[in-house]
């Protein structure tokens, strides 16, 4: 159990939550999150945004029962949280572009902490949020609201990609670096259960073979991506 610090709309549903504690993690890595009650039975895996030195913040949308208590959660009031899981995203070298959409912003900020040389590149449906924190901390930040933010990103001028975001823009992305010299790594996402590979449930089909989201991924390099079982999501 954890202590709620702050649980703040940035626009409508859509909250940063940042809990007390001293945590772990790295960028692309997630926790898996359910109120202090204990219900919904299953946890909710959530994307790590931020870490402090005392505090961990994580980014979420309500979309159902479990982000909806989330979204009541109060300061002092308490949440549970195991982690972190998963294989984020890796350590590389050169220049760097992050390429975000949507609620797939949320696990780029730490890689724009860890790379401040990096170029964000940040694309809304229809509202922005969560651009000041990419702003304070990034070389340069692209923001578009509306259409692709894919027509915004020149491959050619980097060396690393580093993406999250709605399977459209991610293939999208993927089809454009086809052919230039840069390494794309993008995350990907699955229901899952329990966070740590046993259960299965988040198994993807990959090039390499099925592979579980929240143990081998959720980051993967592009080319064992399966684009075809990710629409299927």
């Amino acid at each position: 159990m954890a202590n709620v610090i702050s649980n703040v709309a940035l626009v409508p549903g859509i909250y940063v939550m940042k809990i007390e504690g001293t945590f772990k993690g790295e960028m692309g890595q997630f926790y898996m999150l359910r109120s202090g009650t204990g219900y919904p039975l299953l946890p909710r895996p959530i994307s790590i945004y931020d870490i402090g030195e005392e505090d961990i913040s994580f980014l979420y949308r309500v979309v159902g029962e479990g982000t909806s208590l989330f979204s009541r959660l109060q300061p002092g009031q308490e949440v549970q949280l195991e982690g972190p899981f998963g294989n984020g995203f890796p350590q590389v070298e050169g220049s760097l572009a992050l390429i975000g959409g949507g609620m797939g912003t949320a696990p780029l900020l730490l890689a724009a902490k860890h790379y401040p040389h990096a170029h964000v590149y940040l694309g809304f449906a229809q509202q922005a949020f969560g651009v000041d924190a990419f702003e304070a901390v990034a070389a340069s930040v692209h923001v578009r609201v509306g259409g692709s933010i894919v027509e915004k990103v020149d491959p050619h001028l980097y060396v690393n990609l580093f993406s999250c975001g709605p399977t459209p823009m991610l293939q999208a992305l993927a089809v454009k670096a086809a052919g230039s010299p840069s390494r794309l790594y993008i995350s990907t996402e699955r229901h899952m259960a329990c966070g740590i590979g046993a259960c299965l449930g988040c198994t993807m089909h990959t090039r390499g073979g099925n592979k579980r989201v929240c143990k081998e991924g959720p980051v993967f390099p592009v080319e064992e991506v399966d684009f075809d079982d990710l629409h299927g999501v």
